[in-house]
């Protein structure tokens, strides 16, 4: 159960349109580099996906998408992909007034 007074830093709010339009900058702008080895690269994402920062799910993403477009991804890495885009699609869609596959055609042409 979680209690009133801890709501606050528990839960944050959406973003808004202004951050939705710099996440998808980010997200179109992204030359980071991905960690090769697989296991510190699945730590760091997990850490990534438990922070609550969209631009955070927006590195996971591109990252992997990068990997993934070289080759083959590990089942971690695709779970984390799917993962950070359903988190980013959401965070779009609210932010935007947009539909989900919107959002998704957005994300991806980025």
């Amino acid at each position: 159960m979680l209690r009133e007074e801890d709501l606050a830093e528990t839960v944050r709010k959406p973003i808004s349109a202004t951050e939705a339009k710099q996440l998808l900058d980010h997200l179109d702008g992204w030359d980071g580099n991905v960690r090769k080895e697989w296991k510190s690269r699945a730590n760091a994402n997990q850490v990534a996906m438990e922070a609550g920062d969209p631009f955070a799910y927006a590195d996971v993403y591109k990252g992997l998408s990068k990997l993934e477009a070289e080759g083959s991804l590990r089942a971690t890495d695709r779970e984390h992909m799917k993962k950070s885009l359903a988190l980013l699609v959401e965070e779009v869609s609210v932010a935007l007034g947009e539909t989900p596959e919107q959002a998704r055609d957005q994300i991806a042409s980025e």
